[in-house]
């Protein structure tokens, strides 16, 4: 039995040049056992044919919404909910506007829309309309949907020019439908929250508060527990690091927007809150640069942020079962984190020396103590992916244990 046997693939192919990738990752599918359909958008057209994408999955190719032997069954809906999974491949900047916005002007975005299966975009397009701020909005936007992406990939574009934009290759795409079709490892069939990085609060327009956490362990803890079969969601501050691979990204900067993007990814199975969220923000931020007048300092009264992690920690509805939360201290480390970890009301403490000599921030290696209920767990210095491991390792056997 092959990894996807049994598994039916609705493939919407948008119209790029790279749709003609897509007769590739038909082939990739079908010889991992899974079925496909195809939905051919007027753009796709332009690149490849409706007979090419039917030879290759057997089955008939549909491009019209209005098509009377759809509609005879109301068909656009029919293909809405036949499959087990709907991959967008290319994904055009036009393609995920028109998902971002609800749209539904032609039988790919009405099936788009009218769907409730997970849906995985593989986005390809010139570099500049990648990098547009509103391409960026309508990505955030979708994966604050569910939905999942793979690529784009930076290379050598149709254009001649080189950048970020290039559709995943057909191999890449398969590999993410099998993760998202056939999981396998502890955390199948599980959804983690990962939150990693610093805040950035506002004084002004070109001034903010932040702290020096680089997001290498919440990121290194996002890319073990995708390895270990989960539905990962990393909610990111801003950080100078790739995504890992297999995992949703929703990308933040203050930590208001970090609760509100935790509150929009719920529900899951467990949260992992790794994030060096400030504790302070700027009340009274400017809306403009704030100048220096004759030597005076200017006047800023700080407020309380919001607690991500006992906020999530104490909701009656939609907690994860299991919650890890991190406490990065400068002195009494274990003593702290056992009263962070009565206040916050979560499962598990992760505690650590981030103190100048540690090294710790920015570094690449982190000494922790698991703190719960029942005891510490101290672990020796270890690289921070190996951490990451031996946490989702230990994250696997407690929720194997806990009742949701």
């Amino acid at each position: 039995m092959t990894a996807l046997s049994g598994k039916r693939i609705l493939l919407v192919i948008g119209g790029g040049i790279a749709a003609y990738k897509s007769l590739d990752l038909i082939r990739r599918l079908r010889e991992r056992g899974a079925s496909v359909r195809c939905v051919l958008t007027n753009g796709a057209q332009q690149f490849i044919t409706p007979l090419a994408a039917s030879a290759l999955t057997g089955q008939r190719t549909h491009t019209d919404l209005f098509d009377r032997e759809d509609e005879a069954d109301i068909g656009h809906i029919k293909l809405a909910r036949d499959a087990d999974l709907v991959v967008v491949a290319p994904a055009t900047a036009n393609l995920m506007a028109k998902m971002a916005g609800g749209h539904a002007d032609d039988l790919a975005s009405t099936v788009l829309l009218a769907t409730t299966l997970p849906i995985l975009i593989a986005p390809a397009m010139n570099v500049r309309m990648w990098l547009h701020p509103a391409t960026q909005r309508n990505l955030k936007a979708l994966q604050m949907d569910g939905v999942h992406t793979v690529g784009p990939n930076e290379g050598a574009m149709a254009e001649a020019e080189f950048g970020p934009g290039r559709m995943a290759e057909p191999l890449e795409i398969a590999a993410e439908v099998e993760r998202l079709l056939a999981p396998s490892g502890p955390l199948s069939g599980k959804h983690v929250i990962v939150t990693s990085g610093p805040t950035h609060e506002p004084i002004d327009p070109v001034r903010y508060i932040a702290n020096r956490s680089s997001g290498k362990q919440g990121h290194a803890i996002a890319k073990a527990a995708a390895a270990a079969g989960a539905r990962v969601t990393l909610i990111s501050g801003p950080v100078d690091l790739p995504d890992p691979k297999g995992v949703t990204v929703v990308r933040v900067e203050s930590a208001r927007e970090m609760l509100e993007a935790v509150e929009g990814a719920l529900p899951a199975d467990i949260g992992i809150f790794a994030a060096a969220v400030a504790d302070w923000r700027v009340a009274n931020a400017g809306e403009q640069k704030i100048k220096k007048k004759d030597g005076a300092l200017p006047n800023l009264t700080l407020t309380e942020n919001p607690d991500i992690l006992a906020t999530i920690s104490h909701l009656k509805k939609g907690r994860p079962a299991l919650m890890v939360g991190f406490a990065a201290e400068t002195e009494n480390v274990i003593e702290h984190a056992k009263q962070k970890l009565a206040k916050k009301g979560c499962d598990l403490i992760v505690a650590n020396d981030v103190s100048p000599d540690a090294g710790v921030m920015g570094g690449d290696s982190n000494t922790v103590h698991l703190v719960t209920q029942s005891g510490v767990e101290t672990w020796p210095t270890l690289p921070k992916a190996e951490v990451a491991e031996k946490l989702i390792a230990h994250v696997g056997v407690l929720i194997g244990g806990v009742k949701s």
